[in-house]
């Protein structure tokens, strides 16, 4: 009896441990009325909007809500009283882009927020982006410069990520100069063997990094690299201190200036990262994908753009594509440099000139014109609901490439992958592979 007691009591306390705080009671639903969230210029798009408690309407709910091209609202309300918890609102655009509907609940003393976003004519949505007419020769001759100093790669046994099947390390390898190091994390299949590649490439923010080790298992070298210079095996606190301090806002250091530029290190580190796999006895040597979301779906299409040997990328909402877009009043994407001309209309001519430098030497960085020189096979994929990468962005940035792609939009998503989408994502990059997932 006494051990029935103690069982019971063990019993107990795991199930509190494993109870979770999930979810709200209270939901905010926007929908729109097409399924696939597409409709044609000067088409009109109605959408629903919902007050949920458990699942039911909420009677007399004031919300607030904005209406409009993305990041630009035509409309703004507020206090505005649903009797039946529920409203419809419709919206259209006279030209290629997205039109959103934001929409924020009071109940309770507590807001609570859901937006949708339609789409209208995504194929035809274009950049705004100009090409510098040096361009390919910058790149050329920072990669030339770059490969003046050799890899001089190290490479330490990471024995507690080893398993079984793969063999993991901690790496690093000189960038772009004398002392300048890349640093990550190399999985590889234990089996002797020739194998094809896998470079993942960081979302922005400093953070430790684990390696990929799964997709290592399936049959694949898989690199995982950082973008700062420094170990990626140190604890997040070490990375919060960097990041609230030296790297605080890393993304406008030197945004002016095309050859100080913080990119112009990290862009250069992707493409070494490349040359590090290309001198491992294991790579087989035509097999090479990059990957990344954000950050890492720009970085993903500079390192396709420069390097003929990589042989497929995936890009997932990628950041840092047609920051001019800002300067036409258009969605722009992440870190948005120039959102603030919207502010500043009513001095156009003064903030074009004040910011001259910025916006020239944005364009040597812009995730466009790299996806313009791609000529290898691209998996891209984003949310229409995505208020940090813009859709806008994405298909304009989409649309320019020329070379074999694919699209799959998940449009609920925002700044973020659904499970499928994910699974999704590593079968098209193992089906690229040869390895099955």
């Amino acid at each position: 009896m006494k051990r029935i007691s103690i069982l019971l009591l063990n019993l107990l306390v795991l199930a509190i441990a494993s109870a979770q705080i999930r979810g709200n009671s209270i939901t905010v639903t926007v929908t729109p009325d097409h399924k696939d969230w597409n409709y044609r210029v000067g088409e009109k798009c109605q959408f629903t909007v919902n007050v949920l408690r458990s699942g039911t309407l909420v009677d007399n709910v004031k919300v607030d809500y904005e209406a409009g091209p993305e990041m630009y609202p035509e409309v703004k309300k507020t206090g505005v009283m649903l009797k039946n918890g529920t409203m419809k609102w419709t919206g259209k655009m006279t030209k290629p882009g997205f039109y959103r509907l934001k929409v924020t609940a009071h109940v309770d003393g507590r807001d609570y927020q859901a937006w949708c976003t339609a789409g209208y004519n995504v194929e035809e949505i274009k950049p705004t982006t100009v090409e510098p007419i040096d361009f390919d020769e910058f790149w050329t001759n920072t990669l030339k410069e770059a490969r003046n100093t050799s890899l001089e790669p190290t490479c330490e046994l990471w024995a507690e990520k080893c398993t079984d099947q793969v063999k993991v390390y901690l790496v690093c390898f000189q960038n772009m100069r004398w002392g300048s190091r890349t640093y990550g994390v190399l999985s590889v299949p234990s089996k002797p063997g020739k194998y094809p590649a896998l470079l993942r490439v960081p979302g922005a923010g400093i953070r430790p990094y684990p390696g990929d080790q799964w997709m290592a298992s399936k049959g694949m070298i898989t690199l995982e690299i950082g973008i700062h210079g420094i170990p990626v095996n140190f604890t997040q606190d070490y990375y919060d201190k960097l990041f609230n301090g030296a790297l605080n806002r890393y993304w406008e250091n030197n945004l002016g200036d095309r050859d100080k530029n913080y990119y112009k290190r990290v862009v250069v580190g992707c493409v070494r990262a490349v040359d590090y796999i290309a001198q491992m006895d294991q790579w087989d040597g035509k097999n090479l994908c990059v990957t990344g979301s954000s950050q890492g779906g720009f970085l993903s299409l500079a390192t396709a753009a420069l390097d003929k040997r990589v042989s497929c990328y995936g890009a997932v909402h990628a950041a840092m594509c047609d920051y001019t877009a800002a300067l036409e009043g258009t969605a722009c994407g992440w870190p948005h440099y120039f959102y603030d001309y919207a502010k500043a209309k009513a001095r156009d001519a003064a903030y074009a000139k004040e910011h001259s430098k910025e916006i020239e030497a944005s364009r040597y960085y812009d995730g466009v014109n790299f996806a313009r020189r791609i000529t290898c096979p691209g998996w891209f994929s984003f949310g229409y609901n995505d208020d940090v990468v813009p859709p806008t962005t994405a298909f304009a940035t989409y649309n320019s490439v020329k070379a074999p792609k694919e699209v799959h939009p998940y449009q609920q998503t925002a700044h973020f992958w659904y499970q499928e989408q994910w699974d999704e994502w590593n079968e098209w990059i193992c089906k690229q592979l040869g390895v099955i997932y």
